[in-house]
Parts: structure tokens; sequence; C-alpha cells
């Protein structure tokens, strides 16, 4: 369905009844993400996967895409569709970011966050000046030199030699970002703020998910982040990559089950 925002309209899906389950995709990503959740987690809760702006079906918009304003956006979706009840809030990647930036805006909207394959720390100097760099060189070459840069890096390496299905689908789910979404979103990313110090104020029920063989944020920075979260807890996923929801779906689902059923 179509939700008309302020300025853009974004295309969302949603399934099942109950709690919403916000699922909030990755940097160059969209809704397609969580075909799987859609279609295995509507028996545990609403699910609810919006594309953001910039993304897949949705309109793009000028820059920079701030976090504080891709959560104000996932805030208007849930709006749109009368999500009055505390949403879990699961984001993957730039989408826990949003999952951060949305804790902080909303905090009585968050009855639970899910932090899947994400960090809560900002950019460092060089990360900052090779979001630049990839901003140039999507306003040279386009989005598919973006594309082929990242794509392996977002899959485990046995996911990459064994699956070319999911390569595939990958790379097609990245192509439909556009330019304005891409640049959009590594300004937003490269000048995103230090989520650490607010980590000890999570007071809601915390999941983190994370692979084993993520070659963009090592499983280690997980277990930090899950530490300094107190009561969370983390599920490590084997042979998963950057993408654990897509290449190991049935783990993935088991475990975001299990935890919304105990809430």
């Amino acid at each position: 369905m179509r939700v008309r925002l302020r300025d853009v309209g974004l295309e969302v899906d949603q399934a099942g009844n109950g709690r919403p389950l916000l699922f909030i995709h990755g940097y160059p990503l969209n809704r397609s993400l969580w075909e799987m959740q859609l279609n295995g987690l509507g028996d545990t809760a609403r699910v609810i996967a919006p594309d953001l702006r910039g993304h897949g079906a949705s309109d793009p918009a000028p820059g920079p895409y701030s976090m504080d304003l891709l959560a104000e956006d996932c805030a208007h979706v849930l709006d749109a569709l009368d999500a009055a009840e505390p949403a879990v809030v699961c984001g993957l990647s730039m989408g826990g970011y949003i999952a951060f930036a949305f804790q902080r805006l909303y905090p009585e909207r968050v009855g639970a966050l899910i932090l899947t394959a994400t960090r809560p720390a900002p950019d460092s100097s060089e990360g900052k000046a090779a979001r630049d760099q990839a901003m140039a060189t999507a306003k040279e070459k386009g989005v598919d030199a973006i594309v082929e840069a990242m794509l392996p890096k977002m899959l485990s390496t046995k996911t990459t030699a064994s699956r070319p299905d999911i390569v595939e689908r990958v790379r097609r789910m990245m192509r439909t970002t556009s330019l304005e979404g891409i640049l959009g979103d590594l300004a937003g990313l490269r000048d995103r703020p230090d989520s650490r110090p607010g980590l000890g104020d999570i007071r809601c029920p915390t999941l983190v998910i994370h692979g084993t063989d993520d070659q963009i944020i090592p499983p280690p920075e997980a277990e930090a982040m899950q530490a300094a979260i107190e009561g969370s807890k983390i599920r490590l996923i084997r042979d998963a990559g950057h993408l654990p929801n897509l290449e190991q779906p049935d783990a993935f689902n088991a475990a975001v089950r299990e935890f919304v059923t105990a809430l």
C-alpha cells in the first residue's frame, strides 16, 4: 500500500495481526529484504515493512537523509496504519541506526528493540572520508558502481559461493535504489550521531541478532553493544553475513518469534 507523507510517498507491505513489528531495511536495500519475515511471522505479530524514501518503490527526495528524518518517516507510517500500540522496532544495519533514533525520539512508542547487523558507534574519520568518496563515485558512475563495490561484503562467503540466487537477489534489490536515495543515505550515515552514550538508558526488552560471518560489522561489536544494554539478549546466527534474515531466514524468524512471544 501507499502511505503519503508530507513530501514523499512510501510503499509499505504488511501481514498478520497483533502487536506491530516494524522492520526497517538498511542501505542500499528495500522492503523486499523482509519477504521471508512477512511470510513467516504474520502469525506472531502485525509485520510492517516500508521502503524508506528513495528506496524501492518509494519516492526519492533531495538529501541528506538524517537518521532522525528516516525515524520520523517510520513514525508517520505507523500513524497512517493506525498502529498505535508500542511497536517492536527491528532495524538492520542503517535500519538499526534509524531504530536508535526512533527510540530517542519516541521512547513511548517502542515496546521492544531488535538490533540486527548494526552498531551504535558513529563513522570514524576514515569512515566519513569513505562516505564522501562513495558519493563522488555515485555521482560520476551511477548506482551500479555502488552496488558492485558493496555486494561482496554483504553476504557470508559461504552464501556467495553456494547461493547465486541470493547474490543476484541482493544485486537487484540494491539496483532499485535511486541516486537521490544513495546520496541521501550516505550523507546521513556519515553524519549520524554516536548512540553509545544512550545504550545504558535503553530500558525496553532488546534482542541483538548478528551473523557470525558479518564482514561489515565484526561480531565482537555486536557483543559489546549487547553487554552495554541492560537485560538485553544476543543471538549469533551461523553461516550468515550482514543479511542474516535473508541468508538464514528460519533461524532469524525463530529468534524473533521467541523474543516477541515472550513479550
